[in-house]
């Protein structure tokens, strides 16, 4: 009878979801709720005086096929982590944490490339919409440089001449994490293309 009552509390132990990622899930929610009142808020003062369409620039299709790559990577990161393959985690993991980098230089070019344009935010000749696609999209590189962050910071602890400690938990956390901004910028790229 005892071992049946040890065996269930087990069984419910490995059901409760970790501190650490019931906060990420916490926190991811806030995200969107945050991402969801801009993204409406566009939407509504679509109808304003001023308002023009633009076309994003394709340097922005660039670097949504970076950030879906870097999906993609990660992923394999994580599986090698798992895997207890150091080796091809640490250099998956740094791939991923490069091309972070490189979607944010892609989207800071994006940005140049609609100043150009003659794009401007603020005074005679400033573009509403243009203010929501920069506000929209810079938070979005706020969060990726927080999420290139997180990436280095576990990455480096794979080089610690400590103890090895094959916890999984902070890996996904920060592979969960990924996706999530990298789902959030298809969400933001396909928006944008529906309604500029």
């Amino acid at each position: 009878m005892k071992q049946v009552v040890m065996i269930e509390m087990m069984s419910v132990q490995q059901k409760r979801i970790h501190p650490y990622k019931f906060n990420m899930w916490l926190g991811l929610a806030g995200i969107i709720m945050m991402f969801a009142g801009l993204t409406s808020a566009y939407i509504v003062k679509r109808s304003q005086p001023g308002w023009e369409s633009f076309t994003l620039p394709t340097v922005f299709s660039y670097s949504t096929l970076v950030i879906l790559v870097s999906s993609v990577t990660i992923q394999v990161a994580l599986k090698a982590f798992k895997g207890h393959q150091m080796a091809k985690y640490r250099l998956f993991f740094a791939i991923t944490a490069l091309l972070g980098v490189l979607f944010v230089a892609l989207q800071v070019s994006g940005f140049y490339q609609f100043e150009e344009q003659g794009m401007k935010m603020t005074g005679i000749g400033s573009n509403p919409a243009y203010s929501f696609v920069l506000a929209i999209a810079g938070l979005h590189i706020v969060h990726v440089l927080g999420g290139v962050v997180a990436l280095l910071i576990i990455f480096f602890k794979a080089f610690s001449t400590r103890k090895r400690n094959y916890d999984s938990t902070p890996v996904e956390i920060v592979a969960t994490y990924w996706h999530f901004v990298d789902i959030l910028w298809v969400y933001i790229f396909v928006f944008f293309h529906l309604l500029h």
